[in-house]
């Protein structure tokens, strides 16, 4: 599975499960409150057939209230286990229990209820054992809409009954999760398709910010009477030296830019400073070292040339705090700088210039290792002395198509394989 794909699953796969736990307990908590007030509908129900004959027999004396008595233990056997009714005062004037169900009854009298301050259906739910019991309390309305008694009853719900309704209830959460799915499933290749197109205009658009970087190291290294090649150089050693040294991928793109465009402000450099055959004067020296705040404004004008920025402000500083512009020491010096500050002078040191032939390969890094700890990190001065040799021999002994060959490995790597 490609990356694309692999992120997209994991995106999708994330959001249907928290869709679906959100829908799920929606689901849940819904069906739970249906049950419930199915539950409530039928035990009203079955009060309903008790009060049209209760009423009128709530207000009668207690010497005349037998047939109420038998009307209650008639209904237990019946319907609820157990049964009280309470007159307009809330007083208790009848009850009836069934013999079989009363250690229902006794547990029941640990949860105490009191009268509630409305004239509304009110219940509550219990499992005991292996039942699952409804206390509910009703008012007992007359003809004309006054409450004149409460009816309260201990109703089981019969497990037929309750099965059917949790069944209701797994097939509902079962049809919502499955439309969710269904949904994610549907919207995995529109977003594939979409995400395709954006990776292709991302991956387009970093291409031309990569052909803009190599224009401008191109320009500039004609401009400094240097081949192009130089820069491709340049970036393969401090990719290098930077792969051992452990630095991360967005660090590594960084370098990879800054090392193309190290010196993009000789462009504002005057030719007869740049090109001099001889020695800078003071002065000459001065003007040149503005080459690195030109640097430093010409990539202001772009948002992506601005990684560059670490190498092209401070590869000219040195560890021991004597370079310029800002004279920097130690690790206060961007990590990109300090790797790209050795690689810079040993690829001087060993190329052919016009005014110079390139340094053997042992002499180059004695001054290397010379200047570890003024010049250079000395950590990274050992690091780079352990990679180098090989590397040194395959770049030069490749032809210079080879060598921008080997570069564009590392590009693709790093910069244009983590677009997508």
């Amino acid at each position: 599975m490609s990356d694309i794909h692999r992120k997209i699953v994991k995106r999708l796969l994330a959001a249907w499960l928290g869709i679906s736990l959100t829908a799920g307990l929606i689901v849940f908590y819904v069906g739970i409150e249906r049950i419930d007030d199915q539950l409530v509908e039928l035990a009203t129900a079955e009060s309903a057939k008790l009060s049209g004959h209760a009423l009128p027999l709530i207000d009668r004396s207690a010497a005349e209230r037998h047939a109420l008595d038998v009307l209650l233990r008639d209904f237990v056997r019946e319907n609820f286990i157990v049964v009280e009714l309470y007159d307009r005062e809330r007083r208790k004037i009848a009850e009836a229990v069934s013999p079989r169900h009363a250690a229902v009854e006794d547990e029941l009298k640990r949860h105490a209820h009191a009268f509630p301050r409305d004239d509304d259906a009110h219940y509550e739910k219990f499992l005991i054992g292996e039942q699952t019991v409804l206390r509910v309390l009703l008012p007992m309305k007359d003809a004309a809409g006054a409450v004149s008694g409460f009816f309260e009853g201990v109703f089981v719900i019969d497990p037929a009954t309750l099965e059917r309704l949790r069944h209701e209830l797994i097939v509902a959460l079962a049809v919502v999760l499955g439309a969710v799915l269904l949904t994610t499933l549907a919207v995995y290749p529109v977003i594939l398709a979409l995400n395709r197109d954006v990776v292709r205009y991302s991956h387009d658009l970093l291409q031309g910010n990569i052909e803009l970087m190599e224009v401008l190291g191109s320009a500039i290294a004609k401009r400094d009477s240097d081949t192009n090649i130089h820069n491709y150089r340049v970036t393969i050693y401090a990719v290098r030296l930077a792969e051992a040294a452990g630095l991360g991928r967005a660090e590594m793109r960084d370098l990879i830019a800054g090392a193309f465009l190290h010196d993009v402000g000789k462009i504002g450099i005057s030719d007869n400073i740049l090109l001099k055959p001889a020695r800078l004067d003071e002065e000459e020296f001065r003007i040149m070292k503005t080459h690195v705040a030109l640097g430093v404004d010409i990539l202001a004008k772009s948002a992506w040339l601005q990684r560059a920025r670490d190498v092209v402000e401070f590869h000219h500083e040195k560890y021991d705090g004597s370079g310029y512009l800002r004279g920097l020491s130690g690790e206060a010096i961007p990590l990109a700088a300090r790797i790209f500050a050795i690689v810079d002078v040993f690829d001087a040191l060993t190329s052919k210039r016009p005014y110079k032939e390139p340094m053997p390969f042992s002499d180059a890094m004695a001054i290397v290792r010379g200047y570890a700890g003024n010049h250079f990190d000395p950590k990274l001065v050992g690091i780079f002395d352990g990679i180098i040799a090989p590397l040194f021999q395959t770049i030069s002994e490749a032809s210079d198509r080879e060598v921008e060959a080997s570069l564009r490995v590392l590009i693709e790597r790093y910069l244009i394989a983590g677009v997508a």
